[in-house]
């Protein structure tokens, strides 16, 4: 008996007990507090979460949205959420859709605050003028390899552009003839007048605006120029009264020009622009580039593939959003770079499914079993525990029957020592069920195990022995008579490499992808009460790991599982070989 609840609290907790982890420092916030204390910004946080539309998000992103939103509700602030939209070429309402409900469905609310930098393009392009009027901006004609070479290098100064010396009158001129669409797209841009022979390659006369002549997802064909980040991304900022501009940090070398635009404008709002770590993980890419050539070469089947970072990919899978904003309060906010282990966001997953996925068996490689001294035609209800963790799951009603379905695995004809599962002449109890006994093994002609013959003890109903014999192996089954088919999609790490950005001479990184990252198994059997599983419902399929039903593909009739994460939980053994339990 004590051997039973101590590999049934085991199952239960995914094979580990969890270990309690302390939220990890956030310098950001001691930078707001600090601000709130001195009365800066007149006592307001005003954050925003500024993503391209040009790609689905990634859990890279989880982490921007976490510590905007979460910052300004923290100090009872407000955060916007808005769209950087200034490249038509690469942007669509596919994405700006996809990014909505990844925000929404991480739990945040941008209430009515969506914007686009589109919204301001009137705005941007006077602030554009009066650059110019103030002499600090001009129309150069040089085209993208002679604006590259004349730029220099780090430790070269570069040199002015032999248009940078125009008049005021010539570049404003021109500026409007390159909105009204007179000159070829890329023959000329407005830059602004910095200093060339700067440290800073961002300060050396960067470009203001390009010419595009591309059809934009919003304005249409209204404009053919169209601002470049670093110029709108600012100024957005400061029209939307932004306090605290949160970015990753390789943008701390584009704070200096932020800063610049800003005060040569002379805008009423100067946001405090503040650069935090980005988020890496191994066994993860993270630049959406690399993810949509993954998806444009098929070798995912979409942004939201399970294997794929993206928060869609991670929500298909089974992840919950109350998992992800706990791996990100876990992993703090810092300016040091570091690469976080995916055990840790596995391990958070773990231990929120643990507290809420509803426990159901499934077999998932079928082994019949015939009980022969079981009553033909019998059957009877049996109760089982939802979920041991949480006293409000209740119970449900599991069929048992003469023949049951077990794991291929949980049995061995010529078992070694300690192999407490099912062997000839062993006795193992069935979850919930009886103890049987193995009595006779049937093969096919190739030799193959197919059929199982057991006997079983009326008396243990319930899995207790009526004369108190121990019985150390406890088995997990279906009724054969009740079982559902199912497929079951077992998914592993997308690259086998820790670092897949890190690549060898000749390697790239699509060559580091993982050939088992996907394993799907037909012919599986599942408890009836998964006839029509909802996605959003986890369950612990015991013994096997957590799963959910395919947003995509699952339906009645057709049930496809995904396995969200397995119950080996290497990121606890970690923190408790550490001392951090």
């Amino acid at each position: 008996m004590k051997q039973e609840k101590q590999n049934e609290k085991k199952e239960n907790n995914g094979g580990t007990n969890p270990a309690s982890t302390i939220a990890a420092s956030n310098f950001i916030r001691q930078i707001i507090q600090k601000d709130l204390e001195s009365g800066k910004n007149n006592g307001n946080v005003h954050t925003r979460f500024p993503p391209e539309p040009n790609g689905y998000l990634h859990i890279g992103h989880a982490k921007s949205i976490c510590l905007n939103f979460g910052l300004a509700s923290e100090f009872s602030g407000l955060c916007n959420l808005r769209f950087d939209d200034t490249n038509p070429t690469k942007e669509d309402v596919e994405y700006v859709d996809s990014i909505k409900e990844d925000v929404r469905w991480l739990g945040f609310n941008w209430e009515d605050r969506e914007f686009y930098a589109s919204d301001y393009y009137e705005t941007l392009y006077e602030y554009a003028e009066r650059l110019i009027l103030q002499g600090n901006a001009f129309v150069c004609d040089l085209g993208p390899e002679e604006i590259k070479d004349y730029r220099g290098a780090p430790t070269a100064p570069g040199k002015e552009s032999p248009f940078r010396n125009r008049s005021i009158e010539e570049n404003l001129d021109l500026f409007r003839r390159m909105r009204s669409g007179e000159f070829a797209e890329g023959s000329r841009t407005l830059r602004a007048k910095i200093d060339m022979t700067s440290p800073n390659l961002n300060m050396r006369d960067p470009i203001i605006y390009r010419i595009m002549k591309a059809h934009h997802h919003r304005s249409g064909d209204a404009w053919c120029i169209y601002p470049m980040y670093d110029f709108a991304h600012g100024l957005s900022d400061s029209i939307e009264g932004v306090t605290h501009s949160i970015c990753t940090l390789e943008f701390e070398d584009h704070r200096p020009l932020y800063d610049w635009f800003l005060d040569r404008l002379n805008v009423p709002c100067h946001p405090q622009q503040i650069e935090f770590a980005r988020l890496n993980m191994n066994y993860t890419v993270m630049s959406k580039r690399k993810l949509l050539e993954l998806v444009r070469t098929g070798l995912v089947s979409g942004w939201d593939d399970p294997r794929m970072p993206t928060i869609s990919g991670l929500r298909r899978r089974g992840y919950t959003p109350e998992a992800i904003r706990d791996f990100m309060e876990r992993i703090g906010v810092a300016k040091a770079s570091s690469v976080i282990d995916v055990a840790l966001l596995e391990h958070c997953l773990r231990e929120d499914l643990n507290k809420r996925a509803l426990r159901v068996m499934a077999v998932l490689r079928p082994l019949k079993v015939v009980i022969d001294n079981y009553p033909d035609g019998q059957e009877e209800e049996l109760d089982a525990v939802n979920n041991p963790e949480d006293e409000l799951a209740g119970t449900r009603k599991v069929t048992f029957s003469k023949v049951v379905y077990i794991e291929r695995d949980d049995f061995m004809e010529n078992p070694p020592k300690k192999f407490f599962r099912l062997s000839p002449g062993s006795e193992v109890r069935l979850k919930f069920a009886y103890l049987v006994t193995c009595n006779e093994v049937v093969k096919n002609e190739h030799g193959e195990i197919v059929e199982l013959h057991c006997t079983y003890d009326p008396g243990s109903r319930g899995g207790e022995a009526p004369d108190g014999r121990r019985v150390k192996g406890t088995l997990h089954w279906v009724s054969a008579a009740h079982a559902l088919d199912a497929e079951v999609r077992l998914y592993d790490r997308l690259f086998s490499k820790e670092n897949p950005d890190e690549s060898n001479e000749g390697e790239d990184f699509k060559d580091c992808l993982n050939p088992d990252s996907l394993d799907i198994l037909t012919g599986c059997k599942v408890e009836a009460c998964l006839a029509d599983p909802q996605p959003d419902i986890r369950y612990q399929f015991l013994r096997q790991g957590y799963f959910c039903a395919d947003s995509r593909d699952s339906a009645a009739g057709n049930l496809v599982f995904n396995r969200s994460v397995s119950l080996k939980d290497s990121w606890a053994k970690i923190e408790k070989k550490s001392g951090n339990e």
